[in-house]
């Protein structure tokens, strides 16, 4: 309690903190609502100037940005079907579809509370436990228990927002097919490259998810204008209940856990937590197909889990000195260009600095409520714009999105042709949110599992050595077996 009163006195007392807290709490809100440019795009755009602040201030202006950041891609995410960032990709499955029915306002009013409350119950976790958890995690979780972890996400994203539950398998599987696109993660061998140098580093996500939500739904909305069957949305700002709370609080607290374990483990961030958050509500829900159709708990629980995985992320990096993302791992080269090494000297050495950065974070997600309620109140408005004029600057932010990730216009192009498939699968009943898991998951999944062939010793049956890999294995192949089932009921009707 001292050194929190410390580090309030610390971050509040001096003008120039205060004022310096101030605006990386309205940068980073601003930065986060253009997709492809987000909070790390800020981060690495002010760091040259961070050398000439103290440590202190450095680190924390970068701490409160990533807080801040993960939560404000939400707001486009739900109103315009772009996410400002991929940890914000769940909150369109069920976001989106809320602002179509006209309840744009509760799924916001939802966002900001479920953020606030992720992140600052994950700030508090993060003041009391950094030193153990963070010992704990790494002891724990090796690259086997990150690929079950993986695969029981996976094992659940069939009944996510597909017509049927081969849809939803055919559309993960696709995903599954746009991740293995670049190099191999054990030889470093070019694959599936069709001979274009650009595509041997993968295909990018960014451009993707912009093409898929973005693209697809200009293509959709457009189709729907041109047949006169276009039905404008309604507009509605009314934030949920206490009671619409509490009904979600075991969503809300399953969510924090899930974003805040997933943030402590190095490498993982905000992105898998959010994703791995979404599939467990779907999983644990008595009613998955509303899911992806409007279900306030999809947004509850990507946000939640998001905002959580930030307090998570620093332990690591203050404890162990590993970035848990590319937020963090820039904080790192911070740390360094002040000449201090993150890692378990840090919090004896420079615990002015720990503290003024926990309090820093803390106050962060605290201020997500006041501003956005506000942010609320004036942005839902934007949905009174008529399509037709709002369509083209849609496009407009998403291919400068696009082509900002790399400055490529090749990523352009990419977004297009997603948007196309998007547009198509869409129109088929296949599940954008299959895909988008396909993609993310994927590719952390790929690389997990040869970390662990290399630490096994190339032996399948070790997995179930370990008890963690093996209750999330067995947990895994136990949801596709009901998965399954559940499809095989429903095609005779068919």
């Amino acid at each position: 309690m001292v050194d929190f009163l410390n580090g309030t006195i610390a971050l509040f007392g001096d003008p120039l903190n205060a004022a310096l807290f101030a605006g990386a709490v309205l940068f980073g809100l601003v930065f986060s609502i253009i997709p492809g440019l987000g909070p790390v795009t800020l981060a690495t755009i002010l760091l040259p100037f961070l050398a000439h602040l103290t440590a202190a201030q450095a680190i924390m202006i970068l701490a409160v940005i990533y807080c801040i950041g993960v939560y404000g891609g939400a707001v486009s995410a739900i109103l315009f079907n772009i996410p400002g960032g991929p940890e914000n990709a769940p909150t369109a499955f069920d976001g989106y579809p809320m602002a179509q029915q006209g309840r744009a306002g509760k799924a916001i009013g939802a966002a900001i509370t479920c953020s606030a409350i992720g992140g600052t119950v994950s700030a508090v976790m993060m003041m009391v436990g950094t030193a153990y958890l963070a010992q704990w995690a790494i002891r724990a979780f090796g690259p086997p228990e990150v690929f079950a972890l993986i695969f029981f996400g996976l094992s659940v994203s069939a009944a996510v927002g597909a017509d049927t539950v081969w849809k939803g398998f055919l559309s993960v599987c696709l995903g599954l097919l746009i991740g293995t696109i670049g190099t191999d993660p054990a030889g470093g061998m070019a694959r599936f490259h069709f001979g274009q140098n650009y595509l041997m580093a993968g295909v990018n996500f960014i451009p993707l998810i912009l093409g898929f939500f973005a693209i697809s739904e200009v293509f959709i909305q457009g189709r729907s204008m041109a047949l006169g069957i276009h039905v404008p949305p309604k507009i509605g700002i009314e934030f949920p209940s206490l009671k619409e709370f509490w009904q979600l609080k075991l969503a809300i607290f399953r969510s924090t856990m899930v974003g805040f374990f997933c943030g402590m483990l190095p490498g993982i961030g905000a992105t898998l937590a959010a994703f791995m958050s979404y599939a467990e509500a779907v999983r644990w829900s008595r009613h998955p197909e509303r899911f992806g159709r409007g279900e306030i708990e999809g947004v509850a629980a990507s946000e939640t889990a998001n905002n959580a995985a930030t307090g998570g992320a620093m332990i690591p990096l203050l404890a162990l000195g590993l970035p848990g993302g590319a937020l963090t791992a820039v904080m790192v080269g911070a740390f360094q260009m002040h000449g201090i090494e993150p890692g378990p000297m840090v919090l004896i050495t420079s615990k002015d600095l720990v503290w003024m950065v926990f309090v820093a974070m803390f106050f962060a997600n605290l201020c997500i409520l006041g501003l956005g309620y506000l942010e609320t109140r004036m942005v839902v408005h934007l949905l009174r714009i008529p399509f037709s004029l709002l369509a083209p600057t849609i496009v407009l932010v998403a291919v400068i999105g696009a082509y900002g990730v790399r400055n490529l216009l090749l990523d352009v192009w990419v977004m297009v042709i997603a948007g196309i498939i998007g547009f198509i699968m869409r129109r088929s009943g296949y599940s954008m949110a299959g895909v988008v898991l396909g993609v993310i998951l994927g590719d952390l999944g790929e690389s997990a599992f040869v970390k662990s062939m290399q630490l096994l010793d190339y032996d399948l049956f070790a997995f179930f050595g370990r008890p963690i890999c093996a209750i999330l294995i067995v947990a895994g192949f136990v949801s596709l077996g009901f998965s399954l089932r559940r499809g095989l009921k429903r095609a005779p009707a068919r």
